[in-house]
């Protein structure tokens, strides 16, 4: 049985789209979304112990056990399958926090996928999405593990092919209470429902809008300074300034650009104006633990041995 596992990817994501539909009676919000995998990665690192004992190594600031959502996916996943080992969790974090880049969900998940193959559950993927689900409903769409149209609260997801495209992503030095935005009297919840047969991500991306950003940008300036220094810049670079957007509940926002020169443009521009971290960005085809959690095989790199490192290049600048 393999004893560690080293640096697993946790993608970050952007959000092309986010409507909001509607409400459901339990409080929870409709919405319809595409969910873009990037290769801005956090990366997760499991040791396995023999004692049950959950363990998170490098605990966030002021955030308790009971509320870490890669020791909670650890400890549920735990409890459904009677898994009577533990493990040591450590994250090396590189997506912001409170970015709506969708970190703490991504961790969740490969602390899912990994566990699959640290434990020898053996769980089909349908099964880690269920339980995904009941963490939070961004964390299905990374064991889900594709781009994906995404409706309801986030968890009916529909794959959608699409080729390799370049974001730069600015992320403001601010951090966005979810809760506080989706509270917000001003939010709109009544966005028509979108018909997606036949619809390519560029499209998404031309006709879709975010109904939370005119919300967070109100409530947090920054966040709107840094949509503005997008927009401009990617005029300025041979982008479409017009299509850069907040992603998630903020406060980080994007711009979708033709290719790596332009991003690297964009970057040099921003990174003078001080308004936050730069990354660009490009988008994953599929999640890199997709296949590879749900299959009997050695993992990538692991040539048989008890220490697996599963390694996925990021790119990060500023």
């Amino acid at each position: 049985m393999i004893a560690a596992l080293r640096n697993l990817p946790a993608p970050a994501k952007l959000n092309l789209f986010l409507h909001v539909t509607g409400r459901r009676p339990d409080g929870y919000h409709l919405l319809e979304t595409v969910f873009e995998l990037v290769d801005l990665c956090d990366r997760v690192h499991l040791q396995r112990r023999e004692d049950a004992q959950i363990v998170r190594l490098d605990p966030l600031p002021g955030v308790p056990a009971q509320d870490d959502l890669g020791v909670r996916a650890a400890r549920l996943l735990a409890a459904e399958t009677g898994c009577r080992l533990g493990v040591e969790i450590a994250i090396d974090k590189r997506i912001p926090l409170g970015g709506g880049l969708g970190g703490g969900s991504s961790d969740a998940a490969t602390v899912l996928l990994g566990l699959n193959r640290l434990w020898d559950l053996r769980l089909e993927r349908r099964q880690l999405m269920e339980l995904a689900l009941r963490l939070g409903a961004d964390v299905p769409v990374f064991v889900f593990g594709h781009r994906a149209f995404g409706a309801g609260i986030g968890e009916r997801l529909r794959a959608l092919p699409a080729p390799a495209a370049w974001f730069v992503v600015v992320a403001p030095p601010v951090q966005v209470p979810t809760a506080s935005v989706f509270a917000a009297p001003g939010l709109t919840r009544d966005t028509k429902a979108l018909k997606i047969s036949g619809l390519s991500r560029q499209r998404f991306v031309y006709r879709g809008k975010n109904d939370l950003e005119p919300v967070v940008c109100a409530a947090w300036p920054p966040v709107a300074e840094a949509l503005a220094a997008l927009r401009h810049a990617a005029d300025q670079c041979g982008a479409q300034g017009r299509l850069a957007r907040m992603t998630g509940s903020g406060a980080c926002v994007f711009c979708p650009v033709p290719d790596e020169q332009v991003a690297a443009s964009i970057r040099q521009r921003l990174e003078r104006l001080a308004i936050g971290s730069v990354f660009t960005v490009r988008s994953l085809d599929r999640h890199p633990l997709s296949d590879w959690s749900f299959a009997g095989r050695p993992a990538p790199g692991s040539e048989g041995s008890r220490l697996v490192d599963a390694p996925l290049g990021s790119r990060q600048v500023g």
